[in-house]
């Protein structure tokens, strides 16, 4: 069956501007400014933690645990009460659902996918989902994808992955994938020449999945 791996933060939940206001409201607690440009090339460009901010002014790994523990307290907190479902997000899985397998490939960890989705109910439609603990290196690494491929036997010509980042879109070509590119709020400006296609709408997503699929003849 063909497959289809779905990011999740920015893809099916509006998580990424939770993340963004935690980290901004405990960096501001010790004194540094996190903007969204520079919360946007190290989160989403580069993969890698805001809290580099609080190392690089020196702070020590006892007081980056408490920095980390504190956000990600917060961003609980939130993840728990706002609403994040991308609109459309359902209508388009359950298009898919029983068309295509359908897995999640995510950067977050398993209890704050659970939190997540809670109320959303998305993970329904799902047949897998993968989190940060499952695998050592993060997107924009190749392993979360190729820790998909070899755990659920997918043949990278028979899959397509669905991303919004340039962490998420690179992790997806190196493992040697075809990558559609949703457009969000964080990446409405920014250009993904390397992607299989760029679209506007999660809502597009299913005709160029289920193209896809009748040409590798399923």
């Amino acid at each position: 069956m063909f497959t289809v791996l779905w990011d999740n933060d920015g893809v099916l939940v509006d998580t990424e501007e939770l993340y963004f206001r935690a980290s901004r409201q405990i960096l501001a607690k010790v004194g540094i400014e996190l903007t969204e440009d520079v919360f946007k090339e190290i989160s989403l460009k580069r993969g890698q933690s805001t809290m580099m901010l609080a190392a690089e002014r020196g702070f020590g790994p006892e007081q980056l645990a408490q920095l980390r523990a504190e956000r990600n307290r917060i961003y609980a907190e939130s993840l728990a009460v706002e609403p994040l479902a991308v609109d459309g997000a359902e209508d388009v899985l359950r298009t898919l659902h029983g068309k295509v397998r359908m897995g999640v490939v995510t950067s977050t960890w398993r209890e704050h996918f659970d939190i997540a989705h809670r109320r959303t109910g998305l993970p329904r439609f799902l047949d897998f989902v993968i989190t940060n603990e499952e695998y050592q290196h993060s997107k924009p690494h190749p392993e979360p994808y190729l820790t998909a491929l070899e755990r659920y036997r997918i043949h990278p010509a028979d899959c397509i992955v669905v991303e919004d980042s340039e962490r998420g879109l690179a992790s997806a070509l190196a493992a040697g994938l075809e990558c559609l590119v949703v457009l969000g709020r964080w990446t409405a400006a920014d250009d993904f020449p390397q992607a299989t296609r760029v679209l506007p709408d999660i809502r597009c997503v299913p005709a160029e999945v289920l193209s896809r699929a009748r040409q590798r003849g399923f």
